[in-house]
């Protein structure tokens, strides 16, 4: 399956040689942008089949902090753990995406799944448990952005299907904070937040597959311009299989829990 939509002549995901460039390139930059990963054909199938459905996805338009967790009422509302920023996107979950599209083939293949783990350095790579979460398309009008933020999960897999006409910028600043070890870098997440540190743009086009490491590093999307809605699709992975979310993260990320 993997020669039907990926580009695996430019992109020879079997190959060991590659497998082991392209994970020290992750581990050194903590992000990695393979282009032109999808076949033009795919993209412009699965933009045929997503595009008409932006009145079919569960809108949110949220405050949260950088560390996507509950206030702190002991910390003032400047402080930096309570600070809000606003994320805003559409979001259509796995249940709703059809049969045929090729995303499920790709999220499915074995030899995909496999580079994966080679590039990621782990042993085994599972979809969800649930019927919401592997497979997402999210949607992003004019004026939709997601705020800064650090990610929960240790790795994320991103392919973008549709650019936007203008804004729409993936910022982010690496090696922000330590979570495993506790240190959560207030002091660096508010002069972030202030402007006062300069941040860097991974740059992207539609098909490029994006790997990128960010429960360490603060990043976020800048709002969408232009009449283009920006489209992209996450594939959701665990290291371990049974992983579900939970019912309160389905209602707050989807709307519903089934």
């Amino acid at each position: 399956m993997s020669d039907t939509h990926l580009d695996t002549e430019r992109h020879p995901i079997s190959d060991a040689d590659f497998i082991f460039r392209c994970k020290d390139r992750l581990d050194r930059d903590g992000a990695l942008v393979l282009a032109g990963f999808a076949r033009r054909e795919t993209i412009d199938m699965v933009v045929e089949q997503s595009a008409g459905r932006a009145a079919d996805a569960f809108y949110a338009n949220t405050t949260h902090n950088v560390y996507l967790s509950a206030s702190d009422p002991a910390l003032g509302d400047d402080h930096p753990f309570n600070r809000q920023v606003v994320s805003s996107k559409g979001l259509i979950a796995d249940d709703e995406i059809p049969a045929d599209s090729p995303l499920r083939a790709i999220y499915g293949d074995g030899s995909f799944r496999a580079f994966l783990c080679g590039v990621l350095g782990i042993d085994e790579i599972h979809p969800y448990a649930d019927d919401l979460s592997s497979i997402n398309i999210h949607f992003a009008a004019a004026g939709m952005e997601l705020g800064w933020h650090f990610d929960n999960s240790s790795f994320a897999v991103t392919m973008l299907l549709q650019a936007a006409e203008g804004g729409a910028r993936f910022e982010h600043v690496p090696e922000v904070r330590h979570a495993d070890s506790g240190d959560m870098a207030f002091e660096r997440v508010g002069k972030i937040l202030d402007g006062e540190e300069a941040v860097q743009t991974l740059d992207f086009e539609p098909g490029d597959l994006v790997m990128f490491r960010g429960r360490d590093a603060l990043h976020r999307v800048t709002p969408t311009e232009g009449g283009t809605t920006r489209l992209l699709v996450v594939f959701a992975f665990n290291d371990r299989p049974g992983v579900a979310l939970s019912e309160s993260a389905m209602t707050t990320f989807y709307g519903r829990t089934a």
